[in-house]
């Protein structure tokens, strides 16, 4: 699954850094005496890579420069097209008070890649996703229904999580839920949400959203820390993870594979939170702190330097990234990653609700039915028998 999923960034990456899988014939520019031609422009409009070294450099030379009271003089051998390029290809010298790495960047076009991918593939595919699983969970049910306890009910439940466990697990996901809603609606906005409520009125609810979903994020990754802490070791890889999986986790029948503390299901999702939700919240502080903590430029020359691109099929990423590029990227990653997980959370919240009997329980109250958890649990519930044991012999 992860593999599929980086593939598919790296895909959603290499099209908007330009990286195109190929290039474009060099025309003759003798009839425009070095300017771009039409076929440069085509080429442009195709998605196939240019090289702009014919223009990037051709800036103005003041050694070659005509004397300004000449005819076609320019004045520092430098014309309005010369000046024009050198900010287009970020070569000209600019002076500004304003510190900071992209004070001096004055034009950037590869903001209306980033627009286009933004508002389009990247909106219809994210929420095309959750509605595939929303259906894809609903079917599930129709056919399958409600897991319920097999044997017969005990009337005796046994202490699965703590309140201080329940509290962090609330806190992970209520924040994330909140952080979900209000990044779909910021995401929305211009493209949905304006052209049916008006300007007036989602201005309204986008600055809400902002405020919520910039507060919101900093419980969400102490959350994070705290869940990784209580629960990494329960969520280890062992052998009785490959015959739960081998078993399906007896969701289709067939008796349910002995498990301890958490199932091979449940450490997938574990896993898949806290990988996934790292990288969320690290490209998140990018998004906070504009221009601070550029990621990606590192990250391709590592990417380029492995051969992961060429492997994909794709030419190599671009690693000269201006510093609105970095944050860009920080953005669409950040979007791409928690679709990702919104559509793993929502098959986590089916099967913690009406997917499966007495399974709520363990995060509403934190006792769940004796016999849940002799089914589903086995082997945890052995251990918390065993200590029990112990501790009465101690005493």
């Amino acid at each position: 699954m992860f593999r599929i999923i980086f593939a598919l960034l790296l895909s959603c990456f290499c099209a908007l850094s330009a990286a195109a899988q190929e290039a474009a014939p060099a025309p003759d520019r003798s009839k425009t005496g070095g300017a771009q031609t039409l076929e440069d422009i085509m080429a442009r409009q195709q998605g196939l890579k240019v090289d702009n070294s014919f223009r990037s450099g051709n800036t103005g030379d003041p050694a070659a420069a005509q004397m300004s009271t000449d005819q076609l003089g320019t004045r520092g051998g430098a014309s309005d097209p010369d000046l024009w390029r050198a900010l287009r290809f970020d070569q000209a010298d600019i002076t500004t008070q304003v510190r900071g790495p992209a004070a001096t960047v004055l034009i950037q076009d590869g903001g209306m890649r980033w627009l286009t991918f933004r508002e389009g593939p990247l909106l219809k595919y994210g929420t095309g996703f959750l509605g595939v699983t929303l259906v894809l969970l609903a079917i599930f049910y129709l056919i399958r229904g409600r897991i319920r306890i097999d044997g017969e009910k005990t009337g005796t439940t046994i202490v699965r999580f703590k309140a201080f466990e329940r509290f962090s697990h609330w806190l992970l996901a209520g924040s994330f839920i909140l952080l979900g809603i209000t990044g779909i609606i910021t995401l929305a906005g211009r493209k949905v949400l304006i052209p049916t409520f008006g300007h007036e009125a989602f201005a309204t609810v986008a600055v809400a959203c902002k405020w919520i979903h910039n507060n919101v994020s900093w419980a969400f990754m102490v959350a994070l820390v705290l869940v990784f802490v209580l629960w990494v070791v329960h969520n280890l890889p062992d052998r009785t993870d490959v015959k739960w999986l081998l078993k399906g986790g007896g969701i289709f029948g067939g008796g349910h594979p002995p498990a301890k503390k958490f199932n091979a299901g449940q450490k997938l999702i574990f896993w898949s939170v806290i990988v996934l939700g790292a990288s969320i919240s690290a490209s998140g502080l990018a998004l906070l702190f504009p221009f601070e903590l550029p990621m990606f430029a590192a990250t391709f020359e590592k990417l380029n330097a492995l051969g992961l691109p060429q492997m994909l099929g794709f030419a190599e990423l671009r690693t000269d990234l201006a510093p609105h590029e970095e944050m860009q990227l920080s953005q669409l990653w950040h979007a791409i990653v928690s679709f990702v997980l919104m559509g793993i959370i929502l098959a986590h919240i089916y099967i913690g609700s009406v997917g499966m009997e007495g399974a709520y329980d363990a995060m509403g109250s934190g006792d769940v039915e004796l016999q849940w958890a002799r089914e589903h649990h086995s082997l945890w519930v052995e251990e918390v028998e065993q200590s029990k044991i112990k501790k009465a012999g101690a005493a």
